[in-house]
């Protein structure tokens, strides 16, 4: 049987067809996609994958537009060239990911000046506080201390601590320009 003949049993679910259409055009389809992909074990995964479309797909091929033959080996050429696609744009994604990777997304000289040029204006407004809001504050965001563990080591009541803290962190605020 030829090519074509073949392809119409398959589209109806013939096995035999299959077998026989599979003898008749693996080796054109290794062939073709071994020339396009060029690797040879992708080039078998290729022409493994085509082989399995053509028998989900054989109802789809037309005998008016062409032969089974140029249909199976366009399925064959539109698989591998997909394939070579797929990795070049793999390869140009590892490429991309390993530049990034290598030249960090910040200067970090830049940051070190920035962060100590942010500590001293922190230092500053802190300086234009109170000695006891001073006081307050430090134990507080600089110490890690509770409201109420503050409280306990000023011998001060809690609501007393949390008054100097909202007045501190204010005046904070406002020197530091709303940023805070």
């Amino acid at each position: 049987m030829e090519a074509d003949e073949l392809l119409v049993l398959v589209a109806g679910g013939d096995q035999n067809a299959f077998e026989e259409l599979y003898a008749l055009v693996s080796g054109p389809v290794f062939g073709l996609v071994r020339r396009v992909v060029r690797d040879p074990a992708q080039s078998e995964e290729v022409a493994q994958e085509v082989l399995l479309e053509l028998w989900r797909s054989a109802a789809r091929f037309d005998p008016g537009r062409g032969s089974a033959l140029s249909w199976v080996l366009t399925l064959a050429h539109r698989r591998a060239v997909d394939r070579v696609r797929s990795a070049r744009a793999a390869g140009e994604r590892e490429q991309r990911e390993a530049q990034r990777a290598h030249h960090p997304a910040f200067d970090q000289v830049t940051e070190e000046v920035e962060a100590g040029l942010e500590r001293e204006w922190v230092r500053r407004c802190l300086d234009r506080l109170t000695a006891l809001q001073r006081q307050s504050v430090t134990l507080a965001y600089y110490d890690g201390y509770t409201y109420r563990e503050v409280a306990e080591r000023l011998s001060l009541p809690l609501g007393t601590v949390k008054t100097r803290m909202r007045d501190g962190l204010t005046r904070l605020r406002e020197c530091l320009g709303g940023v805070a």
